[in-house]
């Protein structure tokens, strides 16, 4: 199975990056989690929100795999307790096709890009900083693994 997620910004802190690999580690060969960052626009004076996010998702798009199930994170997606997100990677899993989770910048996602995707979820009805999603999603793919391979690590 191949996740790949796409997330805009490019200079998290050093705990964000050895976490996400410790979580990545612990999952077996058959399971790939490929992180992708894309630069952020910059914000500035000048300029506008729309376009910024245009030019954001135009970076996105060009990382997502072939043909791949678009999934974005925004807070007001599908709201899915643990068990149920371990269902929906076991169904992503079983479609047989690459997977794109992705999470928005700043300002969030284009809206068509929002719109084209095949499912919205979120991560949490609090507003979590884009370092922390990055850690909290890796920790919950691991879960979810877990669940589906009985795997001791969830508890319940």
């Amino acid at each position: 199975m191949l996740i790949r997620v796409v997330a805009v910004g490019t200079k998290m802190p050093a705990w964000v990056g050895a976490a996400v690999e410790d979580y990545a580690r612990r999952l077996p060969a058959d399971w790939r989690i490929d992180w992708r960052e894309v630069r952020a626009e910059s914000r500035g004076a000048s300029g506008n929100v729309r376009t910024w996010m245009q030019r954001e998702a135009a970076r996105i798009r060009a990382c997502l795999p072939d043909d791949a199930r678009l999934v974005v994170l925004d807070e007001r997606g599908r709201d899915l307790d643990t068990r149920q997100f371990a269902q929906r990677v076991a169904e992503w899993r079983d479609g047989a096709r690459a997977v794109a989770i992705v999470i928005g910048g700043p300002d969030g996602l284009d809206p068509e890009l929002a719109h084209g995707a095949h499912e919205t979820l979120r991560l949490s009805s609090l507003t979590l900083p884009h370092p922390l999603v990055r850690v909290l999603l890796a920790e919950q793919l691991f879960r979810a693994w877990s669940i589906l391979a009985g795997h001791p690590y969830h508890r319940e």
